[in-house]
């Protein structure tokens, strides 16, 4: 079987899966679906919805009580903590399907790249910047590792590629992407790529506009987002028991880290101010998949895998789950401002999101959350970003020997920083020391 040799998400953007995607036919309703593990850009059949409006019935029937909601949100990093040191960094693969999404960082790593400063927000144990790190061949390239998991970190910091690394620089430090302190040893508007893979997802919604507002302040204009998360009716949401939504949409893990399933108008909402495009609801493709081994790694990443101290059924498959970034109060005197006007109204282009542009089963007021249905509200001085690629990368799982057929979906996006030169793009300066 043909290896996969190039990105395997559907771009909202345009109408066909990426060329050269897959060397195999497509899938059709006369293939023998059992005769691979997985195949890729499957939307549901008509059947799904049924189960996805029960999995959401029965899961909001029994919610997580108001009153043990607060011990799940106040101080997340510590369960973080708790699943470092219980899982080490043995319960990661390493991320070899970076190159192939985004492949902005191989380019970063070439001899002839020049200066290039990499961030990645919620490194987790190191499991995307090592695979970098290892093939780099650019003696400017600079790369900053944080996450709010203090064990996490230190897992980093005790890698032998860390403390000897081939070529190029790293470092590895604490910080939470939803505080108000800047990031450590990290200069606002200096990096060149941000890599942001299953963090937003482990953010209360309240805590994504200050989280937008720091990765544009990070960024230098021009610099660009790359992101992946876990999408809205992905198997491991309708997977959750009861007892585990926290809110819609998001829900808390037997070990009790948290996850959000994002729409794409939701991405889109953050990072421009508006809804993605109509293209959104063009009707994906079927394309086969190039081997089993795809789905933690190779142009999937993401999902899957029990931490450990929940049920199984919640974490559905193989090991990529979000690496952390979440609110933790900080008791820094120094801030990073807020991306708002002084007297916030709405920005350009900005408008309330109609209620009923989900796909799939969930045609209701639960498609986009309410802290995003007016943009204005965010307080963020949009447009901060332009879209390169948002998409969503759909996959069919098949258990051949049980007959079972499980389906898969992620979001993945490219946001360019806007404004060119150095000129400030909202209404108040920047600076390291500006308080909120």
């Amino acid at each position: 079987m043909d290896r996969k040799c190039a990105s395997s998400v559907q771009d909202i953007i345009t109408s066909k899966p990426p060329f050269g995607s897959r060397k195999v036919p497509f899938l059709t309703e006369d293939a023998d679906v059992w005769s691979q593990n997985a195949w890729d850009h499957v939307a549901p059949p008509l059947d799904q919805d049924a189960t996805i409006l029960a999995s959401l019935a029965r899961q909001r029937a029994a919610p997580v009580p108001d009153d043990d909601k607060h011990k799940y949100n106040f101080k997340p990093a510590k369960h973080w903590d708790n699943f470092y040191k219980a899982n080490a960094s043995n319960f990661f693969k390493n991320r070899k399907w970076l190159h192939l999404e985004f492949p902005e960082l191989v380019a970063a790593a070439e001899l002839s790249a020049g200066h290039r400063t990499v961030v990645e927000v919620g490194c987790g144990a190191g499991n995307a910047i090592f695979p970098l790190l290892a093939q780099n061949r650019n003696p400017e390239l600079h790369i900053h590792a944080f996450d709010y998991s203090s064990h996490a970190v230190k897992l980093v910091q005790h890698n032998p590629l860390y403390t000897a690394p081939p070529c190029g620089t790293i470092t590895a430090s604490v910080w939470d992407l939803s505080s108000t302190a800047p990031p450590p040893d990290l200069a606002l508007r200096s990096a060149d790529i941000l890599v942001l893979v299953f963090v937003l997802s482990a953010l209360h919604p309240s805590e994504w506009p200050r989280a937008i507002s720091n990765i544009a302040q990070i960024l230098k204009p021009g610099g660009l987002v790359l992101m992946r998360d876990y999408g809205r009716h992905d198997l491991t949401q309708l997977r959750f028991k009861a007892g585990r939504l926290l809110d819609e949409n998001f829900y808390i893990r037997g070990d009790n880290t948290r996850v959000y399933f994002f729409e794409l108008d939701e991405l889109a909402l953050l990072f421009t101010g508006s809804p993605a495009p109509p293209t959104t609801r063009v009707k994906t493709q079927s394309y086969e998949s190039s081997g089993a081994d795809e789905e933690d790694g190779g142009g999937g990443g993401g999902g899957g895998g029990d931490s450990g101290g929940g049920d199984s059924d919640e974490r559905a498959d193989a090991p990529g789950v979000p690496t952390a970034t979440t609110t933790s109060s900080s008791s820094s005197s120094s801030s990073i401002p807020d991306l708002s006007p002084s007297n916030p109204s709405a920005p350009p282009g900005s408008r309330a999101l109609p209620v009923d542009r989900a796909s799939g089963a969930d045609q209701s007021t639960h498609a986009i959350h309410p802290y995003l249905r007016d943009s204005a509200a965010l307080g963020l001085a949009h447009p901060l970003f332009t879209i390169e690629q948002l998409g969503v990368d759909r996959r069919l799982l098949v258990n051949r020997k049980r007959q079972l057929k499980m389906y898969r979906v992620w979001m993945q996006g490219k946001f360019r920083r806007a404004g060119t030169g150095g000129s400030p793009l909202v209404a108040e300066p920047l600076s390291d020391a500006t308080p909120p």
